[in-house]
């Protein structure tokens, strides 16, 4: 099973290189990156997107934001590279992982003894956050693989896969993992409206690896868990606080259905997506574009006189949680903010 890099450091010219999900499944591009604003741009439009991802885009925004600035005294540079560093920072307010790779590149060059040295030193450090999020996401497959049935079929929700991380992915390196230690898994890809980030992406990379991939509407979901089709549910994070998982919006939804069904619902996600200093109603619920929801193509299916909400995601309670699959173990609810930061520390 080959891996695909979602996005990467180009060395040659000091830019950041991405495939450019907006255009998937019809068109592969690979699309440079010489600019904050061009980064910020990417990731409003989510042509960069999902949690880790969104990480390793941080963690990369601030080598290119101190590859991009000119300025030779050391604290004039960094007072321009956290001024990028919040504009990026304010681009997704609900992953909690795109502020966590920015925080850890800031904190690598805090101690640079002048320019040159930060600049190479938050290249390296970008590029490190890239490579553990890779292994992190391996180590997550096996475990959550172990989770899974020798032959079943699995629901997943949006998109965590490669394509949501740097490589590999968390909910489909799950499925990924499984398949390589020769599980029979079939996967049920919910369509994730309104951007269809399931159809597009999450079917493209499963049917890319050959892994047996069927495509329901949203709604289609509660019918299948019914009617006994649907063995576990294994979906991906955005943020986890002591008390909610945030994920794309209608998580909860199927989190709800599968509890009443009795089929376990799992979460795939690293670390650095836990947020140990918040609780759910602390968290912003993003809202986006109402063009999202109203048109498709050229054509409007919403009158214009008619409001619309957009969340991007919702909160499910943990108690509607089986289990969450890190890279430092399978964590059953209730889980603590005590035992997080103990992992956390042992990294």
């Amino acid at each position: 099973m080959n891996e695909t890099a979602t996005l990467w450091w180009d060395a040659s010219n000091s830019s950041i290189r991405y495939i450019d999900q907006t255009l998937l499944p019809i068109d592969y591009t690979i699309t440079e990156c010489r600019t904050i604003g061009r980064l910020v741009t990417a990731i409003n439009r989510l042509e960069i997107r999902g949690a880790p991802a969104l990480g390793v885009a941080g963690a990369y925004g601030i080598a290119l934001a101190a590859h991009v600035c000119q300025k030779s005294d050391l604290h004039a540079f960094m007072a321009d590279v956290h001024r990028d560093a919040e504009t990026l920072r304010a681009t997704r307010p609900t992953a909690i992982n795109l502020g966590w790779g920015i925080n850890r590149v800031l904190a690598k060059i805090r101690s640079s003894p002048d320019v040159v040295s930060a600049r190479m030193t938050a290249i390296a450090e970008a590029q490190a956050v890239a490579r553990e999020d890779t292994a992190c996401c391996h180590t997550i497959g096996e475990l959550g693989a172990a989770l899974l049935p020798d032959t079943c079929t699995v629901l997943t929700h949006c998109n965590a896969g490669s394509l949501a991380c740097s490589s590999w992915g968390t909910a489909l390196g799950v499925i990924r993992s499984a398949v390589n230690a020769g599980k029979q898994v079939k996967v049920i890809a919910c369509e994730t409206r309104p951007l269809l980030q399931g159809a597009r992406l999450t079917a493209w990379e499963l049917s890319k690896d050959g892994i047996d991939v069927t495509v329901i509407t949203d709604s289609t979901a509660a019918h299948l868990m019914r009617t006994s089709t649907i063995d576990a549910v294994v979906v991906g994070a955005d943020r986890i606080t002591c008390d909610a998982v945030f994920n794309k919006i209608g998580t909860y939804m199927h989190a709800v259905c599968a509890h009443h069904h009795k089929i376990p619902f799992y979460v795939a996600a690293p670390l650095s997506t836990f947020d140990t200093e918040n609780r759910e109603r602390d968290v912003i619920i993003e809202e986006r574009g109402r063009e999202e929801v109203t048109t498709m193509g050229n054509r409007t299916f919403v009158p214009a006189a008619s409001a619309v909400k957009n969340f991007a995601f919702d909160a499910t309670p943990l108690d509607l949680v089986t289990a969450i699959i890190t890279e430092r173990g399978v964590l059953r609810p209730p889980i603590g903010t005590d035992l997080i930061l103990s992992l956390k520390s042992t990294q």
